[in-house]
């Protein structure tokens, strides 16, 4: 894997951007960082954050940036500050309020795209119609109840369940994809 936090942190910011605000309960971002991923399977057949995606007793959970909003890294060293500042009780904030649309260059076109969609169908909900949402099976069937403790969701279970043809091998070419890019990371430093 190849997470990016500063690319999370910009996927993140985006969405607080379109709050109109400072900041976004955590919860929601949460949720709503799942839900841009999960556009993106379904129009492209990967998603724009490189990280497993888990069942939590709330619903679906991007692992590694949630950890980063729960400050378990370095977020200085890693970028994230750059955008977003620790979390404070149940919200997140950017880092500042001179953060515009065009610092996010991390963000494809297409990356855009997704989180403009996602927040044109969730962004009027709050965290709890959000975590109902992605609880039920007809919405969200990839989630399964982790009874109290986190499950992986494998890309390939997602690809079924938003419809992409041929999701076997999408799932296949992703990981044969990663393999080339760690290859690829491995032979510039030496």
């Amino acid at each position: 894997m190849s997470y990016e936090p500063r690319k999370a942190a910009q996927l993140i910011a985006s969405l607080i951007l379109k709050t109109g605000g400072q900041s976004l309960n955590v919860l929601k971002a949460v949720k709503l960082v799942y839900l841009v991923d999960r556009e993106s399977i379904k129009r492209f057949g990967f998603p724009i954050l490189d990280e497993y995606r888990v069942s939590m007793p709330r619903g679906p959970v991007n692992s590694l940036t949630y950890s980063h909003i729960n400050g378990e890294f370095d977020l200085d060293a890693c970028g994230w500050s750059e955008f977003l500042e620790d979390r404070a009780g149940h919200l997140i904030a950017l880092s500042n309020s001179n953060v515009t649309p065009d610092d996010l260059d991390e963000l494809s076109d297409a990356d855009l795209e997704c989180v403009n969609a996602v927040w044109e169908e969730f962004g009027g909900m709050n965290q709890w119609q959000l975590v109902e949402w992605t609880h039920d099976p007809k919405n969200v069937p990839e989630w399964e109840d982790p009874n109290g403790g986190s499950v992986v969701i494998p890309l390939q279970r997602i690809l079924h369940s938003v419809g992409v043809d041929d999701a076997d091998q999408f799932a296949e070419a992703s990981k044969t994809m990663k393999a080339i890019d760690l290859a690829f990371e491995a032979a510039k430093v030496h």
